[in-house]
């Protein structure tokens, strides 16, 4: 799909990946809104862009619902979603609160359905769509310390691959963005512990280069590096060994935070 002229919406689109996007959708023609509770940071892309700005809590199905009728009624039908949003706190079982898996489950899972719930009809209907999903490599292979994010990536890598295969021949076509390391404030100030599990650390505008660029060519999954590749092939041809290598490098990480 091409951007010239299609209506974009990004969430999360106040920092990090999603400004990025944003940014980079609307120089290829797209006229983007941008989804956030920060709304002078919304507002302050939006305006450099030209886009709109809404203020959502995207872990709640009114706000979502609200976001794509106001959207569409501005800027007209939704050919591009983006659903960026999400949330890195929580710890192991023992250590992370049942409102925080709640949490993350509304923002980093549900907000996605709610975002399909809300465009897919109208995709549907003129048979052309596009949805991209931000997930993570920790939804592909696993993450090092937060439970509740892997486990919450790992639930929209699933979903995004049911939309690829129910919807693709419908028109409705399905990216997946599984990024490593990238500077943003999610990732905050990484010591040599957690860099190795992210691995190479990329810029916003680089992913949002790649993610541009995949749905231009309407390919389904994003990698930010060569390296993601290659892990994932570990973990699928030996899990076993993949598994151990894991464990060691938890052990690692564990003994130089001591």
């Amino acid at each position: 799909m091409q951007f010239n002229g299609k209506v974009a919406v990004v969430t999360g689109g106040a920092s990090g990946i999603g400004a990025a996007s944003a940014r980079n959708f609307a120089a290829r023609g797209a006229k983007v809104a941008i989804a956030d509770l920060n709304q002078d940071a919304a507002l302050k892309v939006a305006d450099e862009i030209g886009g709109m700005a809404v203020d959502c809590d995207v872990g709640k199905e009114a706000a979502i619902n609200d976001l794509v009728a106001r959207v569409e009624a501005e800027l007209g039908p939704i050919d591009i979603f983006f659903n960026n949003a999400g949330i890195a706190t929580g710890r192991g079982p023992l250590a992370t609160d049942l409102d925080v898996w709640q949490q993350q489950w509304d923002v980093n899972l549900m907000a996605h359905v709610y975002a399909v719930r809300g465009v897919l009809p109208g995709m549907l209907e003129r048979s052309s769509g596009y949805i991209i999903h931000t997930a993570s490599m920790a939804g592909i292979l696993t993450s090092h310390g937060n439970l509740a994010y892997a486990v919450t990536k790992h639930a929209v890598v699933g979903f995004a691959e049911w939309m690829s295969i129910t919807y693709h021949d419908k028109g409705v076509h399905t990216s997946l963005l599984a990024p490593l390391g990238v500077r943003t404030p999610m990732l905050g100030d990484p010591n040599a512990a957690f860099t190795q599990a992210v691995g190479p650390i990329k810029e916003p505008e680089e992913v949002a280069e790649m993610v541009a660029s995949a749905v231009e060519a309407e390919r389904f999954l994003i990698l930010t590096d060569e390296i993601a590749q290659t892990w994932m092939n570990f973990k699928n041809t030996d899990i076993e060994r993949w598994l151990k290598g894991m464990r060691r490098m938890q052990a690692r990480m564990e003994a130089q935070t001591e």
